[in-house]
C-alpha cells in the first residue's frame, strides 16, 4: 500500500510515465518494431502493477486509505496518471504475434478490454433439433433415392430434391451453431453470435433455390406425359417410413421451440415469429414442410393409381415446390430482420428505463437504443444526463466531506492562488472519476436486470448543446 510519501512522488513518476514510456511505444509502433513495442510496454506494466490495486481502494473511500481521515491529498491524484497507462494492461501481452499485429495496431491496441475466452450459450435445445433433424434427413434421403430409382415417380423426385436440400440446409444451421459460439477478437470485439443468422439466411436461400426452385422446374416439365409411375407401392411404402422418421424430428424440433419461447418469456406463436434464435424455428419449419409433403406425395400417388391420369404425379411436384417456397420466404424474412438489427423486447427496455429513471444521479434520459446481436444477447445504448449535486454529495459521503472543506478553506486562508488552483484541479479530476464510478455502477445494476445485456454503452448527455 502506497504511503502519502510515496503518493507524493508518483506525482513526479507520472509524468515520466505518460512521457517517455508513451514516446517509446508510439515510436515502436510506427516503426512497426514489436521487440520494442512489447519490451516498452512490459516495462510500463512492471512499474504501475504493484499501484493498481491500492488504486481502486483510493478510488472508493481515499480518506481511510491515504490521508488519516482527513480527505485526499492533493498529491494522491498522480496515480491517475498511471492508472490511465496501466489500463492497457489487459490487452497487452505477449499472445501477440507478429503475424496478427497489424490487426490490433489499426484498432486501438492501448486501450482497456474485456477477454473472454468462451461464449456461453443455452442452446442446447436447438442443437438437438439440429443434429436430429440431420441424421433423420440423410436416412429418408437414402430411403427416397432407392425408391425413386426403382420407380421413376416425378413427385418421388421431387421429394428426393427435397431431402438433399434438408439435409444441406441442416448442415448450414449446425456449422452456424458451432460459428455463432467463438469468442470476441478484435476483429468482432462483440463476437460472432450473428453466424447462426448468417447460416440460417443461407440455408433459407439453398430450400428456395433448390427445393423450390428445381422441383417446380421439374414438374412443369412433366405436366404433359403419358407415363405411369412405376412401383408404386413401394413408392407408398418409402413414403409412410419417410413421414414417420420425419415426424420424429418434427416432435423434437418442436420441443425445442417450445423450450425456447419458455426460456425468453414468450408464446409460442410469438417466438416462431420474434424469437431470438432462429435455430430450432428453420428445423421446426423444415420438418413441417417435409412432413406435409410426403403426405402430398402420396396423395399424389394414390389419385394415380386410382384415375390411372399420370398428371397427379407432377402436380403433387408444383404443390411441393410452392410449399417449400413459402417456408423458405418466411426463413429468409426472419433471418433478414435479425441481420438488419432488431430492438430488445419492449418489457426488458421499459424494465431498464424504469430503473434509470428512478435512480437519483440520472436526471434524465435521452437517445436510448437497443440491438440484438445473438440469441438471448443484447447492446443497449443511452445518454444520461446526470444530476451534478447528487453525484458530488455521494463522492463527499465517500471521501470525507470536512477532509475537503478543510483542505479548501486552508488553501484560502493562504491566499496561494497556485494552491488553490491545485486543489481544485484535484477536486476536479476526483469528481470526474465519481462519475466514472456511477457510470460502471448503472451498468452493472442494468446488466443485473436483463442478464442478456452483454454491452452497456453510458454517455453523459449535454442538456445545453446538441448531441453529435
Amino acid at each position: 500500500m502506497p504511503t502519502p510519501r510515496v503518493l507524493s512522488a508518483l506525482r513526479c513518476y507520472r509524468h515520466r510515465y505518460q512521457g517517455s514510456y508513451s514516446g517509446s511505444i508510439s515510436a515502436a509502433l510506427e516503426k512497426f518494431d514489436f521487440d520494442a513495442f512489447h519490451s516498452s510496454t512490459s516495462k510500463l506494466q512492471e512499474e504501475t502493477e504493484p499501484h493498481f490495486d491500492a488504486y481502486h481502494k483510493f478510488q472508493f473511500n481515499p480518506s481511510s486509505q491515504f490521508s488519516g481521515g482527513q480527505g485526499p491529498s492533493p498529491s494522491s491524484f498522480a496515480l491517475r496518471g498511471i492508472f490511465s497507462v496501466n489500463s492497457s494492461r489487459n490487452v497487452v501481452s505477449s499472445s501477440i504475434s507478429r503475424k496478427s499485429s497489424h490487426l490490433f495496431l489499426s484498432r486501438g491496441l492501448l486501450t482497456r478490454a474485456k477477454k473472454i475466452k468462451t461464449i456461453d450459450v443455452v442452446d442446447d435445445h436447438g442443437q438437438r433439433a439440429v443434429t436430429t433433424a440431420l441424421w433423420c434427413n440423410f436416412l429418408v434421403f437414402s430411403l427416397k433415392f432407392g425408391v425413386w430409382f426403382v420407380s421413376s415417380s416425378h413427385v418421388m423426385l421431387a421429394e428426393v430434391v427435397h431431402s438433399v436440400a434438408d439435409f444441406a440446409n441442416q448442415a448450414l444451421l449446425a456449422y452456424g451453431l458451432s460459428s455463432s459460439r467463438r469468442a470476441p477478437d478484435a476483429i468482432h470485439p462483440y463476437g460472432y453470435s450473428k453466424e447462426r443468422f448468417v447460416w440460417s439466411l443461407i440455408s433459407a436461400v439453398g430450400i428456395f433455390c433448390l427445393g423450390c426452385g428445381a422441383t417446380i422446374v421439374h414438374g412443369v416439365q412433366n405436366l404433359w406425359t403419358t407415363e405411369q409411375p412405376a412401383n408404386i407401392g413401394y413408392a407408398a411404402l418409402v413414403i409412410g417410413g419417410s413421414f414417420i422418421i420425419e415426424s420424429i424430428s418434427l416432435v423434437v424440433a418442436i420441443q425445442a421451440v417450445r423450450k425456447g419461447a419458455a426460456a425468453e418469456g414468450m408464446t409460442v406463436r410469438d417466438y416462431i415469429w420474434r424469437g431470438h434464435d432462429p435455430t430450432a424455428v428453420a428445423v421446426m419449419t423444415e420438418d413441417g414442410a417435409a412432413v406435409t409433403g410426403l403426405a402430398i406425395a402420396a396423395a399424389s400417388l394414390v389419385a394415380v393409381n386410382a384415375t390411372g391420369n399420370p398428371i397427379y404425379d407432377p402436380i403433387g411436384s408444383i404443390i411441393v415446390g410452392n410449399l417449400l417456397g413459402m417456408v423458405a420466404i418466411f426463413l429468409i424474412q426472419r433471418n433478414r430482420h435479425a441481420l438488419i438489427g432488431r430492438a430488445i423486447d419492449d418489457n426488458d427496455m421499459d424494465r431498464v428505463l424504469q430503473f434509470l429513471k428512478n435512480d437519483p444521479v440520472v436526471d434524465s434520459i435521452y437517445d436510448c437504443k437497443s440491438e440484438v446481436i445473438g440469441p438471448g444477447f443484447f447492446r443497449f445504448k443511452a445518454e444520461i444526463d446526470f444530476n451534478g449535486v447528487v453525484l458530488v454529495q455521494n463522492y463527499l459521503e465517500r471521501a470525507g466531506r470536512e477532509g475537503w472543506a478543510k483542505q479548501f478553506r486552508e488553501a484560502s486562508e493562504q491566499k496561494d492562488d497556485a494552491a488553490l488552483l491545485k486543489l481544485m484541479s484535484c477536486y476536479g479530476e476526483e469528481v470526474v472519476t465519481a462519475l466514472g464510478s456511477e457510470v460502471d455502477r448503472l451498468e452493472k445494476e442494468i446488466q443485473e436486470i436483463v442478464p442478456g445485456i452483454r454491452h452497456v454503452d453510458i454517455e453523459a448527455h449535454n442538456p445545453i448543446g446538441p448531441s453529435p
